[in-house]
Parts: structure tokens; sequence; C-alpha cells
């Protein structure tokens, strides 16, 4: 079965949402947040299972903006600066699908290590 290709991607800046609408009608609002602990980077997903980051702190993250890769993914760049991860219209549609589960076991694994969706406080 193929994978579902985008007919619309919507950022939403203000929101802080991607919406993504695919060609089997499946249509997914995606926060920011949960787009960039979700990264499909090396960076975030290490070299296998056992390698995933936990990211925290980034409750407030926003995207400044996604650029195409060729004609199968996007790049999004946050406006913490993190930039590297390819988000192929696979991953885009696994993430909508999945994402009640993944962002409760997100959740759940924050407070195990006693983190935080929130981004530390600065000193002054």
């Amino acid at each position: 079965m193929p994978t579902p290709t985008p007919t619309e991607l919507r950022l939403k800046r203000a929101e802080r949402v991607l919406e993504v609408a695919f060609d089997d009608g499946a249509r997914f609002a995606l926060p920011a947040e949960y787009l960039r602990v979700e990264s499909p980077s090396a960076e975030v997903q290490g070299h296998s299972p056992d390698q995933k980051v936990t990211v925290s702190g980034r409750r407030e993250v926003g995207i400044m903006r996604i650029e195409p890769v060729g004609h199968y993914a996007v790049r999004i760049v946050f406006d913490d600066l993190h930039d590297s991860g390819i988000y192929s219209w696979d991953y885009l549609y696994r993430l909508g699908a999945e994402q009640a589960e993944r962002w409760a076991a997100y959740e759940a694994e924050l407070a195990t290590k006693g983190l935080s969706r929130d981004p530390p406080r600065r000193r002054h």
C-alpha cells in the first residue's frame, strides 16, 4: 500500500501548528513542540531505538520555516535553530496517526526522568 502524500501543508505560526492534509482524506494538526521532540534527526533519534534522546523544555518552540526536500519530504526549521530532521511524508503521516500514543509516552518519559516541557528559567 503506497504512502499517502500531502495535498496541503499549512503552517500556522501564531498557533505553533503544522496542518497536513493527505490524499487519503486524513488531516492532522501537528504542534511544533510535538514535531520538535519527535524529530527524525540522528541528534534526537540516535542510531538505534535505545539511543533516542528525550528532548525537554520545548513547550514554547515555534517553526520558522518549512523547506521542501525533493518530492518526498520537508525540513522543518525550528526557532531553537534545530533544522537537521527530514520529515518524510510517511513519517509525518505516522506522527499524525500515532499522535495520542506518542504524546502520552513522551509525557510519561519526561515524568520518569524528572524533566519538564517548560524551558529552563533564566537567571538574572
